[in-house]
């Protein structure tokens, strides 16, 4: 058993102990069921005391009149609590038959028998809804009182018939209704909760392949320039190593922020970074920006669209230049990545869609924001990302310290 429970823990499933605690964490009142409103049908105990003590007349009569109501009820009640049934004409037919031996129970024997009419109600409570049970609440009323005034011989009041008519279907779809709201609440609830856990799961799945897929370019770029570097440049060489180190650092200090979902990154520290990894590879950066300056959460979007940009230039380009160019307007922003290099391999199979998964994420990033995200070959060579981004308002901090530009200039030159 000890084997079993640590199996179970092993493979993150809850062992005995921990089910029947979940169970008890879980287990909330629900709607009343059916079997709630049987109870109710010992209000016709009074009718079959008359047939039992042979105080009705023609008691085979009243005795399968007792037995069809009683059926019918059931039957009714029970369809009640599946929507589909409950809506279905079968339940007003039904219905229909139940108000008939009510009815003609009623009228036949009076007395107990008018209890029939509160039953018939309270079934008529379970089934209709809106329009329909308030004209039928007080039709049965109506009906109620009206037989119990003509018979003359009930052991309650005729009015007291027609209010315990009326209140006991009400109440009954009154409270049914409210079970039912209560329940698609609860569904409502769980259905966020699910769709924030997908939510972040995609959003971390995303953090991790942008952040990975990035730093383990540059450090392979790096590692690369360093040992190139050694046999003729020692010291050359040692700062590569020193920058393998940064690297590495930052991508520990990056993981954590993408696990706590705190990480906002920047486009000034994504392009500083882009020029390292570039000089690195032996791709030469240029940077051209001009526009006003940009919101802290369209620079991060934007940041991300570099580092992927940037990952993907030096993991396949091959090329000699890649420039980043941001032009902004009053109402978007864009910014455009652009390599020399060899383009897309034409031998390699089409690739639906925006390409692969880097791509893909920062299309759904980008998306979110009501931006837009377009990769395509160069019109003669080489690779464009072309990021586009609606421009929300700076605040006062970022103003002061980011003052309007339009410039153009060389990373790292």
């Amino acid at each position: 058993m000890a084997r079993n429970r640590a199996d179970a823990c092993a493979e993150g499933r809850p062992g005995p102990w921990w089910r029947r605690r979940r169970r008890g964490e879980e287990r909330r009142p629900g709607p009343p069921g059916p079997y709630a409103l049987l109870p109710w049908l010992l209000m016709g105990m009074g009718s079959f005391s008359n047939l039992f003590q042979g105080e009705a007349a023609n008691p085979w009569l009243g005795g399968l009149g007792l037995l069809a109501f009683n059926s019918l009820y059931i039957s009714v009640v029970f369809r009640s609590f599946d929507r589909r049934k409950r809506e279905s004409p079968v339940s007003y037919w039904l219905l229909a038959a139940m108000a008939a031996i009510t009815l003609a129970l009623a009228i036949g024997y009076g007395g107990s028998w008018l209890l029939f009419f509160p039953l018939l109600s309270l079934a008529c409570g379970s089934v209709l809804r809106n329009r329909q049970l308030a004209v039928c609440m007080l039709t049965l009323a109506a009906v109620a009182t009206f037989v119990a005034v003509w018979r003359g011989n009930g052991g309650s009041d005729p009015w007291t018939i027609g209010y315990g008519t009326f209140i006991s279907g009400a109440v009954t779809a009154a409270l049914l209704t409210l079970a039912e709201t209560v329940m698609e609440l609860r569904a409502t609830r769980q259905e966020l909760a699910r769709t924030a856990v997908e939510k972040e799961r995609l959003r971390f799945s995303r953090d991790l392949h942008d952040l990975l897929g990035h730093t383990l370019s540059v450090i392979v770029v790096k590692s690369e320039a360093a040992r190139r570097l050694a046999p003729r440049d020692m010291d050359a060489a040692l700062t590569q190593v020193a920058d393998i180190e940064s690297v590495g650092r930052q991508a520990l200090t990056e993981i954590r922020e993408a696990v706590t979902g705190y990480r906002e990154g920047s486009l000034a520290t994504e392009l500083d970074r882009a020029r390292s990894a570039l000089t690195a590879a032996g791709i030469e950066p240029v940077l051209r920006r001009s526009g006003p300056p940009l919101a802290p959460q369209t620079e991060a979007l934007l940041g991300w669209v570099v580092r992927e940009a940037v990952t993907n230039v030096v993991r396949h380009s091959r090329a000699t230049t890649c420039s980043f160019v941001v032009e902004g307007t009053a109402e978007r922003v864009r910014l455009t990545v652009t390599d020399d290099g060899r383009g897309p391999d034409p031998d390699a199979p089409a690739t639906p869609g925006i390409g692969g998964t880097g791509l893909t994420g920062l299309t759904e990033r980008l998306a979110a924001a009501g931006g837009s995200l377009r990769a395509s070959p160069g019109p003669e060579r080489g690779f464009v990302v072309t990021a586009q981004l609606p421009v929300d308002e700076a605040g006062p901090a970022d103003a002061a310290g980011t003052p309007d530009t339009a410039t153009s200039h060389t990373l790292g030159r």
